[in-house]
């Protein structure tokens, strides 16, 4: 793990504590990471499936080509 020195906004951290449940600062900013990441990425599926590079509605066994 890496150690860094950030000036946080209190306000907003107190809010994401409370929204993670977290205690600690640690914790309330790897778990706003993790959820960051996990919105990224399910953004970018959406717009894979958008963009057709996924056919969810085709058949078993069907592979949509990209």
């Amino acid at each position: 793990m890496t150690r860094t020195v950030i000036d946080l906004d209190d306000d907003l951290l107190a809010e994401a504590q409370r929204l993670f449940g977290t205690t600690t600062k640690v914790a309330t900013v790897n778990a706003a990471l993790l959820e960051a990441v996990k919105l990224a990425r399910r953004i970018e599926f959406a717009d894979a499936v958008a963009s057709g590079e996924f056919d969810l509605l085709g058949e078993p066994g069907d592979r949509a080509v990209a």
